[in-house]
């Protein structure tokens, strides 16, 4: 018999004596999937397509470009993206107005493309939901262009209205409400000698969903996209699709004096309507239907932007009567909610009102950015981007997770006037532009250090690119040590567990500045998470939070960090670890002899390969450390 065979057998009889009178436990996926359903626990990665990766050399991110680098989402470990609106638009507000529903933005590719995309995807396991905007239409749609013309059965698609008439015979808005994005939102229509409603640019006049016309119109929508190989829907400013009819005047808010501002005025006649929960609900049937008649498909899901309040939002999952409306309304506390100056009570608190709201059944999701808001790094600080991809990937249920947030990118706020394309910086004009411009989050990806960052060829991009480029780029991530890129992977590794999937929860706030979390199943390992909001190190101080402190050993910590994977942090007695400012880590609790399964699975991979030297060194570590853990870090086999 030679050497190698004899160093496994000498190994599985090692580990066989190691789990002798215990339990397993593990911090690794099970064989079988023993939660409810695909998206309950997954973590869903943002694509803004205009700038993740272009094809073809125009400046401008499209299809292709992403079905090319869909294996680095696998890669990473993503297994369902959500794409911002690829649909055929004059591109407006990037998107957000769309002019034909079925159809693909030429600037991106073309429908045979989207159907690579989509087949690309499912080969690597990755669900595809789509960015559905049907609050409002561009002005070039066929629809609105018939309503304009008041063509038969089109007169209704819109709000139109007369509009008041003044003494001197002109004639102005009918009511003070204002859009979103500043002004009026009432523009006048010379062909049709009447106004429309818009709340966002007044290229995107609001459908009225007042008339089953436009609800069977959207149906069919949702319809033709299932049929492509969707896997659900992201509803863009669900809470707008509704307006008081009687076009009441709002209350006055009290918090500016511009009445062209949309802080003017209480939105009550314009926002969060109580049909738009029945329409939500509608559409949640429509999808369980779908779902029913296509068994051997996954759910087909829906996830709501709304926002609104906490109770509103509730019920988005569930009403007082039961019926189920959204799979997962968006949760933006991480962004509303939650500053840079925040402390550690503001974090756990806006984590237990959100699980104590939520209907008991349903999944939690927490969104730390997306291409509305400054991103996490220039929110809360660079040194804040490990430990806010702690907090967002191992707390129960879903993350959502927007392009570049797990390399760290940061906002570009140096964009000129000149490069600026915003819709709401333009309208503001050259002097505040950068205080509401969402261009500097929606900057594009950054591959490497080369030209464009990798993005493009192109003499010129859409937007510039960071400059922080050179240095800030995923393979000088991949290539390095230690990197914001690699403790993502790590934690979408750690997601996999059961304890993560199904493990009860326990948050609170250890002094001012810091917080831990809890996870706890029957015969697993705890893991514990840490987080520290302040600028300064933190002694930390876990005797009061783990009541009987037992061997707590380090599963991830950032990339500033003193301490490193495998260290064991708490033995028999201390109860103290030093944070770094900003920081966080990831620990395990162990209370006896057992090896976890992710380093189980390590073993296994390592005998499998028949490697000699690494089983040798795998056996004589340990040995050497008494079972309790492996001293080489996963990452670099």
């Amino acid at each position: 018999m030679t050497i190698a065979p004899l160093i496994k057998i000498l190994l599985f009889s090692l580990l066989l004596q190691q789990e002798s009178g215990s339990v397993m436990s593990g911090l690794v996926k099970s064989e079988s999937e023993d939660f409810i359903d695909w998206w309950q626990h997954t973590v869903f990665y943002q694509i803004y397509p205009r700038s993740f990766k272009d094809s073809n050399g125009d400046g401008i991110g499209d299809l292709r470009g992403i079905t090319s680098q869909l294996q680095y989402l696998a890669d990473t470990g993503i297994s369902a993206t959500w794409l911002s609106p690829i649909f055929q638009s004059p591109m407006v507000d990037f998107g957000y107005d769309i002019s034909d529903y079925k159809a693909i933005q030429p600037e991106y590719g073309t429908m045979q493309d989207f159907e690579e995309l989509i087949d690309t995807a499912y080969n690597l396991g990755i669900k595809v939901v789509l960015d559905f905007v049907p609050n409002h239409s561009s002005d070039k749609h066929e629809w609105f262009l018939k309503s304009a013309a008041k063509e038969p059965g089109y007169e209704d698609f819109y709000v139109w209205h007369d509009g008041l008439l003044q003494d001197n015979g002109t004639r102005s808005p009918p009511n003070n409400w204002q859009s979103v994005f500043y002004g009026s939102a009432w523009e006048w229509h010379e062909g049709r000698q009447q106004y429309y409603l818009h709340q966002f640019t007044k290229e995107q006049p609001d459908l009225n969903f007042r008339n089953p016309k436009v609800v069977q119109a959207m149906d069919n929508v949702l319809l033709f996209w299932l049929n492509k190989g969707v896997a659900g829907f992201r509803i863009d400013a669900v809470n707008h699709l509704f307006e008081d009819d009687t076009l009441q005047d709002e209350p006055l808010s009290a918090k500016t004096q511009d009445p062209l501002s949309y802080d003017y005025t209480r939105h009550i006649y314009t926002k969060d309507l109580p049909e738009v929960l029945q329409m939500v609900q509608h559409w949640r049937k429509l999808l369980d239907d779908f779902s029913a008649k296509h068994p051997k498909g996954p759910t087909r899901i829906m996830m709501t932007e709304a926002y609104a309040g906490l109770t509103q939002l509730a019920d988005y999952y569930e009403d007082v009567s039961g019926t189920k409306g959204s799979h997962l309304p968006f949760n933006f506390h991480f962004i509303t909610d939650v500053k840079g100056d925040s402390d550690a009570r503001d974090y756990v608190y806006n984590v237990e009102k959100w699980l104590i709201y939520m209907p008991r059944g349903h999944a939690a999701n927490w969104v730390m950015g997306n291409h509305d808001n400054p991103r996490v790094a220039s929110r809360f600080g660079p040194a804040s981007v490990d430990a806010m991809n702690m907090l967002l990937l191992t707390l129960p249920g879903v993350a959502v997770t927007y392009n570049g947030e797990e390399l760290g990118m940061q906002d570009y706020r140096e964009i000129s006037w000149e490069d600026t394309v915003d819709p709401p910086a333009k309208n503001v004009g050259e002097e505040l532009y950068k205080e509401v411009s969402r261009d500097p989050e929606r900057t594009p990806f950054q591959w490497n250090n080369k030209k464009n960052a990798g993005f493009s060829d192109s003499s010129k991009t859409w937007l510039p690119v960071h400059p922080n480029y050179l240095e800030l780029n995923l393979e000088a991530q991949k290539a390095a040590n230690k990197s914001h890129y690699k403790v993502y992977t790590d934690l979408i590794e750690l997601r996999k567990s059961a304890i993560m999937r199904l493990g009860r929860f326990d948050i609170e706030p250890l002094s001012r500045w810091v917080f831990a979390f809890k996870r706890e199943y029957p015969n697993f390992e705890s893991i514990i998470t840490i987080i520290n909001v302040s600028d300064e190190e933190q002694l930390v101080d876990l005797s009061e939070f783990l009541s009987q402190p037992k061997k707590l050993v380090v599963e991830i910590c950032g990339v500033d960090s003193n301490y490193k994977y495998g260290d064991i942090i708490l033995g028999d007695g201390g109860g103290q670890l030093n944070l770094a400012p900003r920081g966080g880590i990831v620990l395990s609790e162990r209370s006896g002899r057992i090896m976890s399964e992710r380093r189980r699975t390590l073993v296994k991979q390592l005998v499998k390969s028949g490697n000699v030297v690494l089983v040798a060194l795998l056996v004589y570590n340990l040995w050497r450390h008494k079972w309790t853990k492996v001293s080489f870090n996963q990452q670099r086999f």
